[in-house]
């Protein structure tokens, strides 16, 4: 039963009762018996701070104050509770639960009778404040976690533009976006997912821009999600594609709030989940990652020049070492006879054949890239770039690997970089080694067979019902203004039906 317990006073705090679906457990009249029940569902945690007020005529206990110390706001403790709650026990010998919610000038004061719901509240740094003879329990809003400054973003470098980035705060995270957009239309909702961590996940996006489809598909995904615990955005991401078992990324994840507010302008959603400085981004297209937002502050003959580049870039990352392998192992005829006497020169002496020099050459690579990313940033970059000069070179000079394969391999890792998003460049890594394998052992068709895999998979994707190929696959002339090339124009008013799957940053 849900109730609101009357102001006494126009100063008053209004309390309200909450009525939880879970009645296990109810608090007594005896202060001391729900004190010990607090603690030992806690599990007398050593962080759990305990402020007990007796009469110091008859030693019985008045109030107790229940918090969870670092995550609850000391000062506002020790202001708006404590001092209000020494001076009532002053003036009354009994206060009454109304006494104290007259006296107490927190932001937020709810009423409870049930553990079930003392104990969320406690853990997620709220103040649980017991009467003497009273079966209730008020909960004061004093939660208060450390949070780290806006910065500028670390996985997504900015060139031209706005230099914040997401925070692992949401209330922070969906400022820095209505800061972008102030429009009545932006919603934001939100959720509790992961039946230990209790994380609050929050979507937003802007009614009557966004399809209604897409937002009833989001919210159905985001109720079936069964987990025990959500610490990143990453943990719900693999819930909400349609095919988390492809290696190609079904949603955006990005650290740059002026990418977020883009997209929702161009009817899409995004996610923010507690903790996390990662805000997911739907429904997208697989052009959408060669996309920058700096695309959309330099020229577009600019910036569709740089975009070009990306595109021949993932290629290069892909395609330049099987294509070498290729050629040399099964097609030396389509190869110029200089350049084919020139690498049986470079291959004379070298022990293993020109697969297993490839192989072991990229997976050095990638070995020095990942020991790049893990070590601290002050020497990581110089132990990837030196570690791979000086182990190319003497790699050479030993006879181990031909310098062709060295030029090869340096080629590949260098486009790889040019990417702006990190996880198209992973799906990148994994398909360079499918299509080395195919190519050393079945030639250009071996190539070719893997290449037509490759599309019609990306043509079957979806990403919440929108084709993932688009606007190539089906094609949609009008559509491809921002896919490989940038002609937009910033337009105004925003139309629900000039949405496209491909126009966003």
């Amino acid at each position: 039963m849900v109730r609101k317990v009357a102001k006494r006073s126009n100063n008053s705090i209004p309390v309200q009762k909450r009525d939880s679906s879970s009645l296990s457990i109810k608090l007594g009249t005896d202060i001391e018996k729900n004190i010990e029940l607090i603690k030992a569902e806690l599990g007398h945690s050593s962080d759990l701070a305990v402020r007990i007020m007796k009469n110091r005529d008859t030693a019985l206990t008045h109030f107790a104050v229940f918090h969870i110390e670092g995550i609850s706001s000391a000062k506002n403790i020790s202001e708006q509770i404590m001092e209000p709650l020494i001076k009532l026990s002053q003036t009354h010998e009994l206060p009454s639960l109304l006494d104290v919610a007259d006296m107490l000038s927190v932001p937020n004061l709810t009423e409870t009778e049930d553990i079930k719901d003392l104990i969320p509240s406690l853990v997620s740094g709220n103040t649980v404040i017991f009467l003497k003879d009273s079966s209730s329990a008020l909960v004061a809003s004093t939660a208060e976690v450390k949070k780290r400054a806006i910065e500028e973003s670390t996985t997504q470098t900015v060139i031209r533009g706005p230099k914040d980035s997401f925070t692992e705060d949401n209330r922070v995270n969906t400022s820095l976006v209505r800061m972008r957009v102030k429009n009545p239309s932006l919603r934001l909702k939100a959720l509790v997912i992961g039946t230990l961590t209790q994380t609050k996940v929050e979507y937003m996006y802007l009614d009557g821009i966004i399809e209604p489809s897409i937002i009833k598909e989001l919210e159905k995904r985001l109720k079936q999600i069964q987990a025990d615990q959500i610490l990143d955005s990453s943990y719900i991401e693999k819930f909400l594609q349609d095919h988390p078992e492809s290696i190609f990324p079904t949603l955006l994840s990005t650290e740059r709030p002026d990418s977020v507010a883009a997209n929702l302008l161009e009817g899409k959603f995004a996610i923010f989940v507690e903790g996390s400085p990662f805000i997911l981004i739907g429904p997208v297209t697989f052009f959408q990652y060669f996309q920058s937002p700096e695309d959309y502050y330099l020229s577009k003959y600019i910036s569709s020049f740089i975009r070009i580049l990306r595109f021949i870039s993932f290629f290069l990352t892909l395609y330049t070492p099987a294509l070498y392998i290729a050629l040399v192992s099964h097609h030396l005829g389509l190869i110029p006879t200089v350049l084919v006497i020139s690498l049986a020169a470079q291959r004379e002496g070298v022990p293993f054949p020109l697969i297993i020099e490839a192989i072991i050459m990229e997976f050095a690579f990638e070995i020095m890239r990942e020991a790049g990313v893990r070590m601290p940033r002050a020497v990581g970059n110089t132990i990837s770039i030196v570690g791979a000069i000086i182990i190319g070179q003497a790699a050479v000079e030993a006879g181990f690997v031909s310098a062709a394969t060295v030029i090869i391999v340096s080629i590949t890792a260098i486009a790889s970089f040019t990417l702006p998003y990190y996880n198209i460049s992973n799906t990148g890594r994994i398909l360079r080694f499918s299509l080395l394998l195919a190519g050393a052992y079945i030639g250009l068709y071996g190539l070719l067979l893997v290449t037509l895999a490759i599309a019609a998979h990306l043509c079957s994707l979806r990403s919440f019902g929108m084709p993932y190929f688009s606007p190539f696959a089906p094609v949609r002339l009008n559509k491809q203004k921002d896919t490989l090339i940038n002609l937009t124009v910033t337009q105004s008013p925003i139309r629900k039906e000039e949405n496209t799957g491909g126009d966003s940053q």
